[in-house]
C-alpha cells in the first residue's frame, strides 16, 4: 500500500470516526471467508457498517479525532487482526449483533472494546454492558413517557372524582325530590 492509499484509508476512517455515535472494534482473525461474509451480510442488513483496516491506519485517524483515545491505545485493542463495526441511529445494535452471532456457535468476531459517544469499553466482557445501551431515541421516548404519567394519573383522578362527585348529586337531588 503506497502512502496516498494508506492516506486516503486515513482519511476515510477519520470521517467514519467523527460521524458514527459508536464503533465497536473485533477481532476476526482465523474466520473464514464465508464466515466473514455472513458477518457483514447481517452487518449490512441491520444498517452496520463492518470495515476491516490495518490497526496503524486506525490508529491515526484515531489520534485525529476530538475525543481522547488514549485508554484504547495504551490496551491491546489496537493488535493482530481488526474490524471495525460503525454503529447505526442505535449505538447498541453492535453489541446485539456480535453476541446473536456468538451465540449461533461462530466464536468469532470477538469483541476487543468499543467506543460510545467518547466513552471506551475494553474486552469482551463490555458486551452485556454495551447490548443494554438505549439509543437517544429511546431515551427520549423513555422521557417523555414520565413526563406524561404524572399527568395522565391526574387527569384520571379528575374524571373519576367527578363521576363519582356527579353520582353523589344525583342520589342527594333524588333525595331532595322524593322528600
Amino acid at each position: 500500500m503506497t502512502r496516498e492509499e494508506k492516506a486516503v484509508v486515513i482519511e476515510e476512517l477519520k470521517g467514519k470516526f467523527s460521524e458514527a455515535t459508536g464503533f465497536y472494534i473485533t477481532d476476526a482473525g482465523g474466520m473464514t471467508v464465508e464466515g466473514i461474509n455472513s458477518f457483514r451480510r447481517l452487518c449490512f442488513e441491520k444498517g452496520i457498517e463492518y470495515r476491516v483496516a490495518k490497526n496503524s491506519l486506525i490508529k491515526k485517524a484515531l489520534e485525529q479525532q476530538e475525543a481522547d483515545y488514549t485508554d484504547l491505545f495504551e490496551s491491546d485493542m489496537l493488535k493482530e487482526f481488526s474490524g471495525i463495526m460503525f454503529a447505526g441511529e442505535s449505538v447498541s445494535e453492535p453489541a446485539k449483533l456480535l453476541k446473536k452471532f456468538q451465540k449461533d456457535g461462530n466464536e468469532k468476531p470477538a469483541l476487543k472494546g468499543a467506543s460510545v459517544d467518547a466513552a471506551i469499553y475494553v474486552g469482551a466482557e463490555q458486551l452485556d454492558a454495551l447490548s443494554k445501551i438505549k439509543s437517544k431515541e429511546e431515551m427520549i421516548a423513555e422521557l417523555v413517557g414520565l413526563l406524561q404519567s404524572p399527568g395522565r394519573n391526574l387527569v384520571s383522578a379528575l374524571q373519576s372524582g367527578g363521576s363519582k362527585l356527579a353520582s353523589v348529586l344525583k342520589t342527594l337531588s333524588d333525595k331532595e325530590e322524593a322528600a
